[in-house]
């Protein structure tokens, strides 16, 4: 929902979600592409959720119910780790760590900033962020170690201007890079 839209006519409307939601779509898709391409010897799980599922921001049972469901019945094996892409497509995108991530999948955040460094990526910066209530708490609560790679300073989250004109295909192809190199430069025993 649109529920901070400076128009209060418009907060109980949907939004058109193009960073909030379409562009990391984008970004798994051309991921899962390029996989397709040139695979790597592991499987590799794309999950999709959508942390407000049916109630407003951390306010009710409601959320992050998909997220939630598939932590508590998720298959086995367990994921070794997992990465969240949420608001990663904007223009001028800064990826700060996200200090639930940086607390509790540390390993798995400096995997992926070490990456995103190999990749040259400039939107990925070495800093605290904020705290963050998303689709990977319930996988951090559970042992297993998911991060979350997420600009908050996104002036037109949860608006009616959350449109494909604010996106940045840049962006994209940092984030996206970033994951495959992540992916590619895995050793597993």
């Amino acid at each position: 929902m649109a529920d901070r839209d400076p128009d209060p006519k418009k907060q109980n409307m949907g939004l058109p979600a193009a960073n909030d939601g379409a562009g990391s779509i984008a970004i798994l898709l051309e991921i899962a592409r390029q996989l397709s391409l040139k695979p790597v010897p592991f499987g590799v799980d794309f999950v999709l959720f959508d942390g407000e599922d049916y109630g407003r921001e951390g306010v009710n049972e409601d959320y992050l119910i998909g997220s939630r469901h598939f932590a508590r019945t998720q298959p086995i094996p367990v994921p070794r780790y997992g990465i969240l892409l949420d608001l990663v497509s904007e223009k001028d995108l800064r990826i700060p760590y996200e200090m639930h991530s940086f607390t509790y999948a540390r390993a798995v955040l400096d995997k992926v900033f070490e990456a995103a460094e190999r990749e040259k990526c400039m939107s990925f910066v070495r800093e605290p962020g904020p705290a963050v209530i998303d689709d990977h708490i319930p996988f951090l609560e559970k042992g297993v170690p998911v991060i979350d790679l997420i600009d908050m300073e996104y002036k037109y989250w949860h608006t009616m201007e959350d449109t494909p004109d604010k996106c940045s295909p840049f962006s994209m192809s940092e984030v996206g890079r970033t994951v495959l190199s992540v992916l590619r430069s895995e050793k597993f025993q």
